[in-house]
């Protein structure tokens, strides 16, 4: 049973988590494709220390906030669904990320599909911001991939792990299903078992923050689940680096980026855990994880993830916060999860089901 206080943590950090990611996605924007040496060639010897203009504006996001977005959405509708006796998650958040790749084809939202929902009515997402070809050529079909058959069999990409964290949020399931459903959905675009389980690590580990554990323990918990899963030696190296390399001096980039640059699964998982465990702060954790030559957005993303799902939205930086592109559609949509989490039974059971809440998930 929800008691306001614990209502008022989860939201926190649901909002913390979705946030904290958009706002590391966007730090990184501007950079992802950059060098160290670049970086600092042209923002200064600390790097980038703020936005900085990435597809027209300061603060815009990119492909792994909007996928991440539609994650919670899949997640949402599976739950209204469920009371229709259909629950089977990964079918909901495929669906959804279907909804993400035509925001990548078309110009628009097309108001005559009311099936999709409002966050494909969201005009602002119908932009593309460098999408990652194994996340489009995996959902170019209506045909589903899986653990067994999965689309793209041989890429570990990041792509699984930066859209990832949603699942942790699901508080109220066991941790098992938490990973197994990351790796379940990571199936979806990519088939490398590395690229697979580090989405179902990162998927733990923020479930273990959620539940209130601190990151050292939620990591060691992960490690735990991966150790029993077929083909995990590369995300279990990289964590178990990520770890070691917290004692080895103070945090740099070069620190950083002996983790590697965070173009696959393990490395962007890798980095991420490290910047949010040496983090004074949210400001220099993030700064940390987007300075480096490598795919800054996604190591920001999944470092603010992490950051946020531990400290909640008090935590955020609010020039960042202010200037953040979509804010009232994340901040929206995370209070719609943490809502559907707590009272769901209340929005859309057959004697108490909200129109509103149906239009906007429906169950079709």
């Amino acid at each position: 049973m929800w008691g306001r206080p614990e209502q008022q943590d989860f939201r926190s950090r649901v909002r913390g988590c979705l946030l904290g990611g958009a706002i590391g996605d966007a730090l990184g924007a501007g950079v992802e494709f950059d060098s160290l040496a670049a970086i600092r060639e042209r923002y200064g010897p600390a790097g980038v220390t703020d936005y900085v203009p990435a597809y027209g504006r300061r603060g815009a996001i990119t492909d792994d906030t909007q996928m991440t977005l539609f994650t919670v959405d899949g997640l949402i509708r599976a739950h209204v669904r469920r009371d229709t006796g259909a629950w089977h998650p990964p079918t909901d958040v495929h669906a959804a990320y279907r909804r993400w790749y035509v925001t990548q084809r078309e110009w628009g939202p097309d108001e005559r599909r009311a099936q999709d929902g409002w966050l494909a009515r969201q005009e602002w997402l119908y932009s593309r911001r460098a999408p990652g070809q194994a996340c489009l050529s995996g959902l170019a079909d209506a045909t589903m991939g899986t653990v067994e058959r999965p689309k793209n069999p041989d890429s570990k990409g990041c792509g699984t792990v930066m859209r990832s964290a949603p699942f942790g949020l699901l508080v109220g399931w066991e941790p098992h299903l938490v990973f197994q459903l990351g790796v379940e959905c990571a199936a979806q675009t990519h088939g490398h078992p590395t690229g697979i389980l580090a989405a179902g690590a990162f998927a733990a580990i923020i479930h273990a923050l959620v539940r209130g554990d601190v990151l050292d323990a939620a990591v060691q918990k992960a490690l735990a689940q991966l150790a029993t899963r077929p083909g995990h030696e590369e995300t279990t190296e990289a964590l178990q680096k990520a770890l070691g390399m917290v004692r080895q001096g103070l945090p740099s980039p070069e620190r950083v980026e002996s983790l590697g640059e965070g173009w696959v699964a393990e490395e962007a998982l890798a980095i991420a855990v490290y910047c949010a465990l040496v983090a004074e702060d949210m400001r220099h954790g993030l700064l940390l994880a987007v300075n480096h030559g490598g795919d800054s957005d996604s190591t920001g993303s999944l470092c603010g993830n992490l950051l946020g799902a531990l400290h909640g939205e008090t935590a955020l930086p609010a020039p960042w916060l202010a200037e953040l592109e979509g804010r009232a559609t994340i901040l929206e949509l995370a209070d719609d999860f943490a809502m559907e989490m707590t009272q769901g039974p209340t929005l859309h059971s057959p004697a108490d089901s909200s129109p509103a809440w149906l239009e906007r998930y429906p169950r079709t």
